[in-house]
């Protein structure tokens, strides 16, 4: 057997930590757990038992100078995370970034310098890159099969603010610099980028606090982009559902075929309803289903994909994972021109690209 990846854990208590954690344990061959650093103040609500006596280090200066490991996975908040990562870089070891990596892209592109410098791997918490459907739709668009692009029409609803509370560290400016679309938008804008793969060339944006719980950042919005292939993004999402649950959808127009993707319908991995042309009598209508064999953790069969990536990147130097460090510092400049459009009440002209 191979010699296993020793990984460092940094941010015990994150949302997701427990179920980043449940992830890597799918991997006992290739990846041991060696060393802790806890952050958010020392919190160790969800550590494991069988961690628990691990060494756990305060700083990653600390980590560095005293722990044993070559990768790290790191799950701390926006105001820590990207020191984390360009120290870590700096040091030679691979990183494994939750998203969205920063509050904003000054804060991420030191990081995204360092980790361009270094010959270490880099993945990010964005595994919607991995799915199925996300594939069909980004070659569908690659081999032109929708014709010229019109519209993409994207909506993310799901739990509102009183799930974990206004004074939850998601929702604190000084912690995590803004609100939805920074933690949860980000997903659905970073696919727009391996999906449609165009560069965005304006920006029209409206957030703020539309639900029933004051908060000091946005619970959600409505997102208008330019592309510059001249079609047109439409996102609206927030945090507004009254309990645990998220709803999802994609619809992609062009003047050949328009396509609807439902990545969360039940009892499947994704469904694409694919609607084309009707030449003759007979229009073309097609159902395109996708199945996963189950896997526990954070993601399921995305999260897996997303681990094996990254491990098939530390095996091979030079080779990259589908997210790199300019996509994350790509979706991170979208974000600031979506709040800079929402808070100067104008379209932001931009060129955003990978």
């Amino acid at each position: 057997m191979a010699e296993r990846v020793r990984l460092a854990f940094l941010g015990i208590d994150n949302p997701h930590g427990f179920s980043w954690r449940e992830l890597l344990r799918q991997f006992p061959d290739e990846i041991e757990i060696t060393a802790l650093v806890p952050g958010f103040g020392g919190a160790t609500a969800s550590l494991e038992e069988s961690l628990a006596d691990l060494p756990r280090f305060d700083t990653v200066d600390e980590l560095i100078a005293n722990g044993a490991f070559d990768a790290a996975v790191v799950c701390l908040p926006n105001d820590a995370g990207p020191a984390a990562v360009a120290r870590l870089a700096e040091a030679g070891k691979h990183v494994l970034a939750e998203k969205p990596a920063a509050a904003c892209a000054d804060t991420f592109r030191p990081a995204a310098e360092r980790l361009g410098e270094a010959e270490v791997a880099f993945q990010s918490g964005y595994m919607w890159r991995y799915d199925e459907c996300a594939d069909r739709l980004r070659e569908m668009v690659a081999d032109g099969r929708f014709g010229k692009l019109i519209s993409t029409e994207i909506t993310f609803v799901t739990s509102d603010v009183r799930r974990r509370g206004p004074d939850h560290y998601l929702f604190d400016p000084n912690v995590s610099g803004a609100g939805f679309f920074n933690w949860l938008g980000c997903h659905q804008l970073d696919l727009i980028f391996y999906i449609l793969q165009q560069p965005i060339v304006g920006v029209t944006a409206r957030v703020g606090v539309f639900g029933g719980t004051d908060c000091q950042v946005e619970d959600g919005g409505t997102i208008v982009l330019d592309l510059a292939d001249g079609s047109l993004v439409t996102f609206v999402g927030g945090y507004w559902l009254p309990r645990w649950a998220g709803e999802s959808r994609w619809c992609i127009r062009g003047t050949e075929r328009w396509v609807h993707w439902d990545p969360v319908r039940k009892g499947t991995a994704g469904v694409l309803d694919i609607h084309g042309p009707m030449p003759q009598w007979f229009a073309m209508e097609e159902t395109f289903e996708t199945t996963a064999e189950p896997c526990p953790g954070y993601g399921g069969h995305l999260g897996r994909a997303v681990i094996r990536d990254w491990l098939d990147a530390m095996a091979r130097p030079g080779s990259v994972c589908r997210n790199t460090p300019g996509s994350t510092q790509a979706t991170l400049e979208l974000l600031d021109a979506v709040y800079r459009s929402s808070r100067e009440e104008r379209r932001v002209e931009c060129d955003i690209r990978i």
